[in-house]
């Protein structure tokens, strides 16, 4: 099944908008963990397990795993997912960004090393360097176009012949990337009106990762305003951290399960 085909289906299935994101920090890790010298795949494990049911896809983050030297604790948490719960897609955010045989091993690292059923990536050098990832058809690609971070407005607000960056590399996205239909673009939930602006550019079957909810702040209820689809989803609604440490204790799955739960919830308040 592909990425695209996988993240409608899972929609569906566990009536949910809420991508988990994975990004272990083991400053932060809960104390029965201190010790464990495979601590980092324990955790996303744990995670992982607890929180499945509400989720409708997962996003581990690259660079908190490959900093640790973790990244076979990455390709077997990858596996695991797929293993214990499938039909759960996997969101690899690596923001990728180069050209040639460089961006072909990046699509390789992405989609056959660690198996991820998609791919975040960054547009800046234009169609050569996501060419590489659009062409795998059952995988996703999702391009940054308005992100959640104050400095995002530094370039991607600038004016580009009458309308902001953000706004153009919608455009093309969806008028000349996405042959496949596989690809989607990720806006920030503390953007709410640009969010619903590059939903009417891109139309309703265009995904739309946000990120920045949770401990970034985002206001959920705009974001389901301007950014559903006529199907009420089309949006991977993602937060990490205000789910992952939740709880400092030995309840940590417990508590991430919790926050989880209300987080779907609340999401499917407004849908």
């Amino acid at each position: 099944m592909s990425y695209s085909a996988q993240l409608k289906s899972r929609w569906q299935a566990a009536n949910s908008l809420l991508c988990v994101g994975i990004d272990p920090e083991p400053g932060r890790f809960p104390a029965p963990l201190a010790n464990d010298a495979d601590r980092v795949f324990a955790f996303g494990k744990a995670i992982v397990d607890a929180t499945a049911e509400f989720a409708c896809a997962f996003k581990p983050q690259i660079a908190h795993f490959a900093a640790q030297g973790a990244e076979d604790a990455l390709e077997r948490l990858i596996a695991h997912i797929h293993s214990a719960h499938p039909g759960i897609p996997v969101i690899l955010d690596a923001k990728r960004g180069d050209i040639g045989s460089t961006a072909q091993n990046y699509a390789r690292e992405a989609f056959d090393r660690y198996r991820a059923n998609a791919v975040t990536a960054n547009p800046y050098l234009g169609s050569d360097s996501l060419a590489p990832y659009l062409e795998r058809a059952d995988k996703g690609v999702v391009v940054l176009c308005r992100t959640s971070n104050p400095g995002a407005a530094d370039l991607q607000d600038l004016d580009v012949n009458g309308r902001p960056l953000y706004q153009r590399v919608a455009e093309k996205a969806a008028r000349d990337w996405n042959a496949n239909g596989n690809l989607s673009l990720v806006v920030g939930a503390t953007w709410p009106e640009q969010l619903g602006e590059v939903r009417a550019i891109v139309g309703g079957d265009v995904p739309l990762l946000v990120p920045g909810i949770g401990a970034q702040g985002g206001d959920v209820e705009a974001v389901l305003k301007h950014g559903l689809n006529a199907d009420r989803t089309g949006l991977v609604i993602s937060s990490s951290r205000a789910i992952l440490y939740a709880s400092s204790n030995a309840d940590f799955a417990e508590s991430a399960a919790r926050v989880a739960r209300e987080t779907r919830d609340l999401v499917n308040r407004y849908r």
